[in-house]
Protein backbone atom coordinates (compact mmCIF):
# COMPACT_ATOMS: atom_id res chain seq x y z
CA UNK A 1 0.00 0.00 0.00
CA UNK A 2 1.43 3.38 -0.99
CA UNK A 3 2.25 5.63 2.02
CA UNK A 4 0.23 9.13 1.97
CA UNK A 5 1.82 12.60 1.26
CA UNK A 6 4.24 13.40 4.41
CA UNK A 7 3.26 10.02 5.82
CA UNK A 8 -0.21 11.24 6.80
CA UNK A 9 -3.25 8.80 6.64
CA UNK A 10 -6.10 9.68 4.37
CA UNK A 11 -8.87 11.46 7.05
CA UNK A 12 -11.19 8.13 8.03
CA UNK A 13 -14.98 8.56 6.86
CA UNK A 14 -17.50 8.67 9.84
CA UNK A 15 -19.86 6.05 10.47
CA UNK A 16 -23.85 6.43 9.99
CA UNK A 17 -24.02 6.20 13.83
CA UNK A 18 -21.52 8.89 14.16
CA UNK A 19 -23.00 11.32 11.56
CA UNK A 20 -26.27 10.38 13.65
CA UNK A 21 -24.96 11.41 17.14
CA UNK A 22 -23.25 14.53 15.64
CA UNK A 23 -26.41 15.61 13.78
CA UNK A 24 -28.59 14.98 16.86
CA UNK A 25 -26.22 16.49 19.44
CA UNK A 26 -25.88 19.58 17.51
CA UNK A 27 -29.69 19.53 16.27
CA UNK A 28 -30.34 19.48 20.52
CA UNK A 29 -27.94 22.13 21.11
CA UNK A 30 -29.16 24.63 18.22
CA UNK A 31 -32.81 23.85 19.11
CA UNK A 32 -32.61 24.83 22.62
CA UNK A 33 -30.47 27.89 21.94
CA UNK A 34 -33.38 28.50 19.00
CA UNK A 35 -36.01 28.32 22.03
CA UNK A 36 -34.48 30.24 24.53
CA UNK A 37 -34.10 33.48 21.79
CA UNK A 38 -37.70 32.42 20.75
CA UNK A 39 -39.28 33.10 23.77
CA UNK A 40 -37.36 35.55 24.74
CA UNK A 41 -38.01 37.27 21.68
CA UNK A 42 -42.17 36.41 22.19
CA UNK A 43 -41.87 37.97 26.17
CA UNK A 44 -40.58 41.30 24.37
CA UNK A 45 -42.78 40.85 21.78
CA UNK A 46 -45.75 40.69 23.65
CA UNK A 47 -45.11 43.17 26.15
CA UNK A 48 -43.95 46.16 23.81
CA UNK A 49 -47.21 45.38 21.18
CA UNK A 50 -50.65 45.02 21.49
CA UNK A 51 -52.71 41.87 21.74
CA UNK A 52 -53.59 42.25 17.81
CA UNK A 53 -49.98 41.85 16.95
CA UNK A 54 -49.34 38.52 18.44
CA UNK A 55 -52.26 37.49 16.91
CA UNK A 56 -51.54 38.80 13.34
CA UNK A 57 -48.23 37.28 13.79
CA UNK A 58 -49.78 33.78 14.40
CA UNK A 59 -53.06 34.18 12.10
CA UNK A 60 -50.21 35.21 8.94
CA UNK A 61 -47.75 32.60 9.57
CA UNK A 62 -50.47 30.43 9.08
CA UNK A 63 -52.05 32.17 6.12
CA UNK A 64 -48.61 31.22 4.36
CA UNK A 65 -48.54 28.04 5.54
CA UNK A 66 -51.45 27.08 3.53
CA UNK A 67 -49.66 29.03 0.53
CA UNK A 68 -46.93 27.02 1.03
CA UNK A 69 -49.12 24.25 -0.14
CA UNK A 70 -48.10 24.36 -3.43
CA UNK A 71 -44.26 22.91 -2.20
CA UNK A 72 -46.43 19.64 -2.13
CA UNK A 73 -43.97 17.70 -0.31
CA UNK A 74 -41.04 18.07 -3.25
CA UNK A 75 -38.11 18.70 -0.71
CA UNK A 76 -38.60 15.78 1.20
CA UNK A 77 -39.34 13.48 -2.38
CA UNK A 78 -36.34 15.46 -3.62
CA UNK A 79 -33.87 14.45 0.01
CA UNK A 80 -34.93 11.02 -0.28
CA UNK A 81 -34.29 10.35 -3.90
CA UNK A 82 -30.59 12.46 -3.25
CA UNK A 83 -29.75 9.44 -0.64
CA UNK A 84 -29.00 6.62 -3.34
CA UNK A 85 -26.97 8.97 -5.78
CA UNK A 86 -24.63 10.30 -3.05
CA UNK A 87 -24.47 6.95 -1.32
CA UNK A 88 -23.21 5.71 -4.90
CA UNK A 89 -20.85 8.56 -5.67
CA UNK A 90 -23.14 9.27 -8.74
CA UNK A 91 -21.84 13.19 -9.63
CA UNK A 92 -23.60 13.12 -12.54
CA UNK A 93 -27.30 12.12 -10.74
CA UNK A 94 -26.49 14.63 -8.11
CA UNK A 95 -26.32 17.50 -10.31
CA UNK A 96 -29.13 16.44 -12.24
CA UNK A 97 -31.55 16.59 -9.51
CA UNK A 98 -30.18 19.71 -7.81
CA UNK A 99 -30.72 21.37 -11.30
CA UNK A 100 -34.42 19.90 -11.15
CA UNK A 101 -35.19 20.84 -7.54
CA UNK A 102 -33.71 24.35 -8.18
CA UNK A 103 -37.16 24.78 -11.33
CA UNK A 104 -39.37 23.70 -9.11
CA UNK A 105 -38.56 25.34 -6.47
CA UNK A 106 -38.66 28.62 -8.41
CA UNK A 107 -42.07 27.53 -9.94
CA UNK A 108 -42.86 27.13 -5.73
CA UNK A 109 -42.29 30.37 -5.00
CA UNK A 110 -43.85 31.97 -7.91
CA UNK A 111 -46.88 30.03 -7.21
CA UNK A 112 -46.70 31.28 -3.38
CA UNK A 113 -46.83 35.21 -4.89
CA UNK A 114 -49.38 34.68 -6.94
CA UNK A 115 -51.10 33.17 -4.59
CA UNK A 116 -51.08 35.01 -1.57
CA UNK A 117 -51.60 38.34 -3.83
CA UNK A 118 -54.90 36.63 -4.68
CA UNK A 119 -55.79 36.54 -0.92
CA UNK A 120 -55.01 40.75 -0.73
CA UNK A 121 -58.59 41.97 -0.96
CA UNK A 122 -59.94 39.50 1.36
CA UNK A 123 -57.59 39.87 4.17
CA UNK A 124 -59.77 41.56 6.10
CA UNK A 125 -62.55 39.04 6.08
CA UNK A 126 -59.67 37.16 8.38
CA UNK A 127 -58.13 39.87 10.73
CA UNK A 128 -61.80 41.66 11.04
CA UNK A 129 -61.70 45.01 11.92
CA UNK A 130 -58.39 45.80 13.89
CA UNK A 131 -57.95 49.44 14.82
CA UNK A 132 -54.65 49.14 16.49
CA UNK A 133 -52.48 47.64 13.80
CA UNK A 134 -51.52 50.10 11.46
CA UNK A 135 -50.24 49.48 7.48
CA UNK A 136 -51.24 45.41 7.53
CA UNK A 137 -51.20 45.17 4.07
CA UNK A 138 -47.48 45.69 4.20
CA UNK A 139 -46.80 43.49 7.05
CA UNK A 140 -48.86 40.65 5.06
CA UNK A 141 -46.96 41.80 1.88
CA UNK A 142 -43.15 41.25 4.04
CA UNK A 143 -44.72 37.97 5.65
CA UNK A 144 -45.17 37.35 1.62
CA UNK A 145 -42.04 37.71 0.42
CA UNK A 146 -40.09 36.17 3.23
CA UNK A 147 -42.12 33.22 2.23
CA UNK A 148 -41.42 33.06 -1.66
CA UNK A 149 -37.78 34.01 -0.71
CA UNK A 150 -36.77 31.23 1.29
CA UNK A 151 -37.58 28.63 -1.78
CA UNK A 152 -35.26 30.40 -4.56
CA UNK A 153 -31.71 30.01 -2.58
CA UNK A 154 -32.26 26.70 -0.36
CA UNK A 155 -31.90 24.01 -3.19
CA UNK A 156 -28.41 22.79 -2.66
CA UNK A 157 -29.00 22.72 0.89
CA UNK A 158 -30.36 19.25 0.44
CA UNK A 159 -26.85 18.08 -0.63
CA UNK A 160 -25.41 18.46 2.68
CA UNK A 161 -28.00 16.64 4.01
CA UNK A 162 -27.78 13.60 2.01
CA UNK A 163 -24.76 13.61 2.82
CA UNK A 164 -25.53 13.48 6.81
CA UNK A 165 -23.97 16.65 7.82
CA UNK A 166 -27.01 18.13 8.77
CA UNK A 167 -25.33 19.54 11.47
CA UNK A 168 -23.38 22.22 9.34
CA UNK A 169 -27.04 23.94 7.97
CA UNK A 170 -28.25 23.83 11.45
CA UNK A 171 -24.69 26.35 12.76
CA UNK A 172 -25.31 28.60 10.17
CA UNK A 173 -29.25 29.34 11.30
CA UNK A 174 -28.78 28.96 14.87
CA UNK A 175 -25.78 32.10 14.55
CA UNK A 176 -28.22 33.94 12.20
CA UNK A 177 -31.15 33.26 14.71
CA UNK A 178 -29.42 34.80 17.52
CA UNK A 179 -27.70 37.90 16.11
CA UNK A 180 -31.73 38.50 13.88
CA UNK A 181 -33.29 37.90 17.25
CA UNK A 182 -31.30 40.24 19.42
CA UNK A 183 -31.34 43.20 16.84
CA UNK A 184 -35.35 42.79 16.50
CA UNK A 185 -35.36 42.40 20.24
CA UNK A 186 -33.44 46.09 20.37
CA UNK A 187 -35.96 47.56 17.37
CA UNK A 188 -38.96 46.53 19.67
CA UNK A 189 -37.46 47.89 22.52
CA UNK A 190 -36.57 51.57 21.40
CA UNK A 191 -39.01 52.13 18.77
CA UNK A 192 -41.65 49.80 18.36
CA UNK A 193 -41.72 49.59 14.81
CA UNK A 194 -43.03 46.15 13.54
CA UNK A 195 -42.07 46.64 10.21
CA UNK A 196 -38.95 46.86 10.90
CA UNK A 197 -38.88 44.31 13.18
CA UNK A 198 -40.18 41.63 10.06
CA UNK A 199 -37.66 43.54 7.75
CA UNK A 200 -35.01 42.54 9.73
CA UNK A 201 -36.08 38.45 10.01
CA UNK A 202 -36.32 38.53 5.56
CA UNK A 203 -32.79 40.46 5.77
CA UNK A 204 -31.58 37.79 7.97
CA UNK A 205 -33.14 34.91 6.44
CA UNK A 206 -31.78 35.65 2.81
CA UNK A 207 -28.27 36.23 3.95
CA UNK A 208 -28.12 32.84 6.26
CA UNK A 209 -29.57 30.91 2.72
CA UNK A 210 -26.58 32.81 1.04
CA UNK A 211 -24.32 31.83 3.52
CA UNK A 212 -25.37 28.41 3.59
CA UNK A 213 -25.70 27.75 -0.22
CA UNK A 214 -21.49 29.14 -0.46
CA UNK A 215 -20.63 26.61 2.03
CA UNK A 216 -22.45 23.82 -0.05
CA UNK A 217 -20.18 25.07 -3.09
CA UNK A 218 -17.10 24.63 -0.82
CA UNK A 219 -17.48 21.37 0.19
CA UNK A 220 -18.82 20.65 -3.14
CA UNK A 221 -17.07 22.02 -5.81
CA UNK A 222 -19.36 20.35 -8.71
CA UNK A 223 -21.98 22.29 -7.67
CA UNK A 224 -20.45 24.99 -10.24
CA UNK A 225 -20.43 22.84 -12.96
CA UNK A 226 -22.86 22.39 -15.95
CA UNK A 227 -24.80 19.42 -16.70
CA UNK A 228 -26.17 18.02 -20.01
CA UNK A 229 -27.33 14.73 -18.70
CA UNK A 230 -31.02 14.46 -18.37
CA UNK A 231 -33.43 12.92 -15.84
CA UNK A 232 -33.84 9.18 -16.78
CA UNK A 233 -37.63 8.79 -17.53
CA UNK A 234 -38.55 6.05 -15.45
CA UNK A 235 -36.88 8.74 -12.42
CA UNK A 236 -39.21 11.40 -13.35
CA UNK A 237 -41.91 9.57 -13.41
CA UNK A 238 -41.36 8.30 -10.07
CA UNK A 239 -40.68 12.01 -8.58
CA UNK A 240 -43.69 13.07 -10.60
CA UNK A 241 -45.64 10.07 -8.99
CA UNK A 242 -44.65 10.80 -5.75
CA UNK A 243 -45.21 14.49 -5.96
CA UNK A 244 -48.91 13.17 -6.82
CA UNK A 245 -48.95 11.38 -3.84
CA UNK A 246 -47.09 13.80 -1.28
CA UNK A 247 -49.35 16.34 -2.90
CA UNK A 248 -52.12 14.60 -0.55
CA UNK A 249 -50.21 14.51 2.36
CA UNK A 250 -49.77 18.20 2.17
CA UNK A 251 -53.41 18.77 2.09
CA UNK A 252 -53.73 16.70 5.29
CA UNK A 253 -50.61 18.37 7.21
CA UNK A 254 -51.92 21.98 6.15
CA UNK A 255 -55.23 21.17 6.76
CA UNK A 256 -54.03 19.88 10.52
CA UNK A 257 -51.75 22.35 11.33
CA UNK A 258 -52.15 25.59 9.79
CA UNK A 259 -56.22 25.89 9.59
CA UNK A 260 -56.26 26.52 13.23
CA UNK A 261 -55.74 30.33 13.68
CA UNK A 262 -57.97 31.06 10.24
CA UNK A 263 -60.79 29.22 12.10
CA UNK A 264 -60.05 30.66 15.60
CA UNK A 265 -59.61 34.38 14.54
CA UNK A 266 -63.03 33.55 12.21
CA UNK A 267 -65.45 32.35 14.65
CA UNK A 268 -63.43 33.40 18.00
CA UNK A 269 -61.50 36.37 17.34
CA UNK A 270 -57.90 37.83 16.33
CA UNK A 271 -57.13 38.12 20.44
CA UNK A 272 -58.01 34.20 21.31
CA UNK A 273 -55.62 33.55 18.17
CA UNK A 274 -52.60 35.39 20.54
CA UNK A 275 -53.13 33.20 23.32
CA UNK A 276 -53.18 30.54 21.41
CA UNK A 277 -49.82 31.42 19.36
CA UNK A 278 -48.07 32.26 22.69
CA UNK A 279 -49.10 28.96 23.90
CA UNK A 280 -48.25 27.15 21.15
CA UNK A 281 -44.55 28.84 20.88
CA UNK A 282 -43.74 26.89 24.15
CA UNK A 283 -45.36 23.67 22.54
CA UNK A 284 -44.03 23.85 19.43
CA UNK A 285 -40.31 24.64 20.80
CA UNK A 286 -40.91 21.41 22.72
CA UNK A 287 -41.87 19.41 20.42
CA UNK A 288 -39.46 20.66 17.96
CA UNK A 289 -36.43 20.00 20.40
CA UNK A 290 -37.65 16.38 20.58
CA UNK A 291 -38.04 16.52 16.85
CA UNK A 292 -34.54 16.92 16.63
CA UNK A 293 -32.85 14.29 17.96
CA UNK A 294 -34.98 11.88 15.62
CA UNK A 295 -34.16 14.12 12.55
CA UNK A 296 -30.80 13.42 13.11
CA UNK A 297 -31.20 9.76 12.01
CA UNK A 298 -33.31 10.70 9.33
CA UNK A 299 -30.06 10.79 6.64
CA UNK A 300 -29.09 7.70 8.13
CA UNK A 301 -32.24 6.04 8.25
CA UNK A 302 -32.38 6.44 4.88
CA UNK A 303 -29.02 4.50 3.74
CA UNK A 304 -30.21 1.74 5.81
CA UNK A 305 -33.30 1.25 4.28
CA UNK A 306 -31.35 1.04 0.99
CA UNK A 307 -28.69 -1.31 2.25
CA UNK A 308 -30.09 -3.46 5.18
CA UNK A 309 -33.05 -5.54 5.91
CA UNK A 310 -36.07 -5.54 7.61
CA UNK A 311 -34.79 -7.03 10.85
CA UNK A 312 -32.77 -3.92 11.46
CA UNK A 313 -35.20 -1.62 10.69
CA UNK A 314 -37.63 -3.30 13.16
CA UNK A 315 -34.88 -3.12 15.97
CA UNK A 316 -34.62 0.78 15.33
CA UNK A 317 -38.13 1.66 14.91
CA UNK A 318 -38.57 -0.08 18.29
CA UNK A 319 -36.10 1.46 20.20
CA UNK A 320 -36.94 4.83 18.90
CA UNK A 321 -40.33 3.84 19.38
CA UNK A 322 -40.33 3.60 23.10
CA UNK A 323 -37.87 6.72 23.42
CA UNK A 324 -40.83 9.13 21.77
CA UNK A 325 -44.04 7.65 24.01
CA UNK A 326 -41.47 8.50 27.08
CA UNK A 327 -40.31 11.59 26.07
CA UNK A 328 -43.86 13.00 24.95
CA UNK A 329 -45.61 11.74 27.21
CA UNK A 330 -43.65 13.07 29.89
CA UNK A 331 -43.38 16.58 27.76
CA UNK A 332 -47.32 16.29 27.55
CA UNK A 333 -47.76 15.90 31.88
CA UNK A 334 -45.22 18.54 32.45
CA UNK A 335 -46.90 20.88 29.64
CA UNK A 336 -50.17 20.89 31.11
CA UNK A 337 -48.63 21.22 34.68
CA UNK A 338 -46.34 23.78 34.15
CA UNK A 339 -47.61 25.70 31.26
CA UNK A 340 -50.67 27.68 32.46
CA UNK A 341 -47.85 29.80 35.20
CA UNK A 342 -45.12 29.65 33.00
CA UNK A 343 -47.50 31.66 30.43
CA UNK A 344 -48.77 33.94 33.21
CA UNK A 345 -45.81 34.40 34.52
CA UNK A 346 -44.07 35.38 31.02
CA UNK A 347 -46.82 36.88 28.79
CA UNK A 348 -49.28 37.82 30.81
CA UNK A 349 -52.48 36.18 32.65
CA UNK A 350 -54.68 37.47 29.50
CA UNK A 351 -52.82 34.75 27.43
CA UNK A 352 -53.59 31.40 30.09
CA UNK A 353 -55.76 29.41 28.35
CA UNK A 354 -58.43 27.41 30.36
CA UNK A 355 -57.45 23.71 31.06
CA UNK A 356 -59.77 21.99 29.02
CA UNK A 357 -58.61 23.58 25.58
CA UNK A 358 -54.83 22.94 27.30
CA UNK A 359 -55.85 19.05 27.77
CA UNK A 360 -56.84 18.70 24.43
CA UNK A 361 -53.62 20.53 22.95
CA UNK A 362 -51.56 18.63 25.07
CA UNK A 363 -53.08 15.50 23.67
CA UNK A 364 -52.65 16.58 20.39
CA UNK A 365 -49.21 17.26 21.41
CA UNK A 366 -48.03 13.54 22.49
CA UNK A 367 -50.45 11.39 19.61
CA UNK A 368 -48.67 13.66 16.43
CA UNK A 369 -45.42 12.81 18.84
CA UNK A 370 -45.21 9.75 18.66
CA UNK A 371 -46.30 8.85 15.37
CA UNK A 372 -42.53 10.43 14.09
CA UNK A 373 -40.41 7.47 14.35
CA UNK A 374 -42.96 5.43 12.20
CA UNK A 375 -43.43 8.06 9.81
CA UNK A 376 -39.78 8.83 10.11
CA UNK A 377 -38.97 5.11 8.62
CA UNK A 378 -41.86 5.21 6.19
CA UNK A 379 -40.66 9.00 4.29
CA UNK A 380 -37.11 7.76 4.50
CA UNK A 381 -38.13 4.26 2.45
CA UNK A 382 -40.13 6.75 0.31
CA UNK A 383 -43.58 4.94 0.65
CA UNK A 384 -45.32 7.99 -0.24
CA UNK A 385 -47.57 6.40 -2.72
CA UNK A 386 -48.86 3.64 -1.29
CA UNK A 387 -50.45 5.98 1.99
CA UNK A 388 -51.31 8.98 -0.09
CA UNK A 389 -54.92 8.48 0.34
CA UNK A 390 -54.61 8.82 4.28
CA UNK A 391 -53.40 12.15 4.61
CA UNK A 392 -56.51 13.25 2.49
CA UNK A 393 -59.18 11.45 4.66
CA UNK A 394 -57.59 12.77 8.05
CA UNK A 395 -57.39 16.61 6.58
CA UNK A 396 -61.24 16.08 5.48
CA UNK A 397 -62.28 14.60 9.06
CA UNK A 398 -60.21 16.94 10.60
CA UNK A 399 -62.05 20.34 8.88
CA UNK A 400 -65.32 18.89 8.86
CA UNK A 401 -65.13 17.93 12.91
CA UNK A 402 -63.43 21.54 13.46
CA UNK A 403 -65.76 23.20 11.67
CA UNK A 404 -68.48 21.40 13.52
CA UNK A 405 -67.32 21.54 17.10
CA UNK A 406 -66.11 25.17 17.20
CA UNK A 407 -70.01 26.46 16.87
CA UNK A 408 -70.70 24.40 20.54
CA UNK A 409 -67.46 24.59 22.08
CA UNK A 410 -65.36 27.62 20.06
CA UNK A 411 -61.74 27.46 20.52
CA UNK A 412 -62.13 24.16 22.43
CA UNK A 413 -63.78 22.83 19.06
CA UNK A 414 -60.94 23.68 16.96
CA UNK A 415 -58.70 21.50 18.75
CA UNK A 416 -60.69 18.84 19.26
CA UNK A 417 -61.53 18.51 15.39
CA UNK A 418 -57.85 17.73 15.45
CA UNK A 419 -57.96 15.48 18.30
CA UNK A 420 -60.77 13.49 16.52
CA UNK A 421 -59.18 13.35 12.83
CA UNK A 422 -55.70 12.03 14.65
CA UNK A 423 -57.69 9.17 16.44
CA UNK A 424 -60.10 8.15 13.45
CA UNK A 425 -57.03 7.98 10.29
CA UNK A 426 -53.67 7.80 10.81
CA UNK A 427 -53.28 6.38 14.71
CA UNK A 428 -53.99 2.78 13.13
CA UNK A 429 -53.67 3.38 9.75
CA UNK A 430 -50.14 4.50 9.66
CA UNK A 431 -48.99 1.05 11.77
CA UNK A 432 -50.59 -0.67 9.57
CA UNK A 433 -48.87 0.04 6.56
CA UNK A 434 -45.52 0.59 8.07
CA UNK A 435 -45.59 -3.11 9.24
CA UNK A 436 -47.10 -4.43 6.32
CA UNK A 437 -45.02 -2.62 3.70
CA UNK A 438 -41.85 -1.81 5.61
CA UNK A 439 -41.09 -3.89 8.90
CA UNK A 440 -42.63 -6.93 7.09
CA UNK A 441 -44.25 -8.69 10.05
CA UNK A 442 -47.79 -8.89 12.02
CA UNK A 443 -48.49 -5.54 13.50
CA UNK A 444 -50.84 -7.14 16.78
CA UNK A 445 -47.78 -7.12 19.35
CA UNK A 446 -47.08 -3.36 18.33
CA UNK A 447 -50.82 -2.55 19.39
CA UNK A 448 -50.24 -4.36 22.32
CA UNK A 449 -47.35 -2.54 23.10
CA UNK A 450 -48.71 1.15 22.96
CA UNK A 451 -52.04 -0.07 24.71
CA UNK A 452 -49.39 -0.96 27.99
CA UNK A 453 -47.74 2.75 27.66
CA UNK A 454 -50.79 4.08 27.17
CA UNK A 455 -52.42 2.56 30.53
CA UNK A 456 -48.60 3.82 31.76
CA UNK A 457 -48.71 7.32 30.80
CA UNK A 458 -52.32 7.53 32.13
CA UNK A 459 -51.47 6.44 35.57
CA UNK A 460 -48.66 8.84 35.83
CA UNK A 461 -50.12 11.67 34.71
CA UNK A 462 -53.17 11.25 37.24
CA UNK A 463 -50.95 10.75 40.23
CA UNK A 464 -48.57 14.12 39.08
CA UNK A 465 -52.13 16.45 38.39
CA UNK A 466 -53.14 15.32 42.20
CA UNK A 467 -49.63 16.11 43.33
CA UNK A 468 -49.73 19.23 41.28
CA UNK A 469 -52.85 20.51 42.48
CA UNK A 470 -51.30 20.78 46.29
CA UNK A 471 -49.30 23.26 45.22
CA UNK A 472 -50.55 26.82 46.08
CA UNK A 473 -48.62 30.07 45.85
CA UNK A 474 -46.44 32.76 44.05
CA UNK A 475 -45.87 31.87 40.12
CA UNK A 476 -42.32 31.46 40.46
CA UNK A 477 -42.90 28.95 43.68
CA UNK A 478 -45.11 27.12 41.84
CA UNK A 479 -43.56 26.77 38.85
CA UNK A 480 -40.62 25.59 40.44
CA UNK A 481 -42.46 23.15 43.45
CA UNK A 482 -44.39 21.56 40.23
CA UNK A 483 -41.56 21.30 37.59
CA UNK A 484 -39.74 19.06 40.74
CA UNK A 485 -42.62 16.63 40.77
CA UNK A 486 -43.06 16.44 37.22
CA UNK A 487 -39.55 15.78 36.73
CA UNK A 488 -38.64 14.08 39.27
CA UNK A 489 -41.88 11.62 40.30
CA UNK A 490 -42.81 11.35 37.01
CA UNK A 491 -39.91 10.05 35.48
CA UNK A 492 -38.98 7.75 39.13
CA UNK A 493 -43.02 6.35 38.42
CA UNK A 494 -42.05 5.65 34.32
CA UNK A 495 -38.66 4.27 35.39
CA UNK A 496 -40.20 1.73 37.35
CA UNK A 497 -43.01 0.76 35.03
CA UNK A 498 -40.25 0.22 32.15
CA UNK A 499 -37.10 -0.57 33.61
CA UNK A 500 -37.63 -4.31 32.79
CA UNK A 501 -38.46 -3.76 29.16
CA UNK A 502 -36.00 -4.76 26.14
CA UNK A 503 -36.82 -1.75 24.86
CA UNK A 504 -35.39 0.17 28.01
CA UNK A 505 -32.35 -1.79 28.23
CA UNK A 506 -31.24 -1.33 24.71
CA UNK A 507 -32.18 2.85 24.97
CA UNK A 508 -29.63 3.20 28.10
CA UNK A 509 -27.43 1.19 26.62
CA UNK A 510 -26.96 3.26 23.49
CA UNK A 511 -27.31 6.21 25.36
CA UNK A 512 -24.29 5.18 27.51
CA UNK A 513 -22.38 4.92 24.14
CA UNK A 514 -23.19 8.26 23.16
CA UNK A 515 -21.83 9.59 26.32
CA UNK A 516 -18.69 7.48 25.99
CA UNK A 517 -17.95 9.42 22.06
CA UNK A 518 -18.75 12.60 23.55
CA UNK A 519 -16.82 12.88 26.88
CA UNK A 520 -13.85 11.12 24.21
CA UNK A 521 -14.70 14.85 21.77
Amino acid sequence: MKSQKNGQAPPQQKTRAEYSAINATVGMVAQAVSILMGYIGRMVFTRTLSESYVGINGLFGDILGILSLSEMGIGMIMNYDMYRPVAQGDISMQQVLLRVRKRLYQGIAACILVFGLALLPFLQNFTGNISDVEHLYLIYLLYLCNSASSYLLTYKHSLIVAHQKEYIPIIYRTVFQVVTISLQIAVLVTTGDFIAYLTLGMVSSVLCSLCITRQAERMYPYLREKSTKRLPEEEKAKIVRDVKAMALHKVGEVTTKNTDSLLISSFVGISSVGAYSNNNLIIGSVRQIIAKAFNGITASVGNLAATEDSEALYAVFRTAFFISQWLYGFSAICLYELLPTFVELSFGPQYVLDRPVLLVLCLNFFLIGIRGPGLTVWNSMGMFWIDRYKALGEALVNLIASLILVQYWGMLGVFAGTLVSTLLVPLWIEPCLLFRHCLKRPVGSFFRTCAGYFVVLSGVWWIIDILCGQITGGLIETLALRLLICGGVGNGLLLAAHFWREEFKTARWVLSLFIKREKKQ
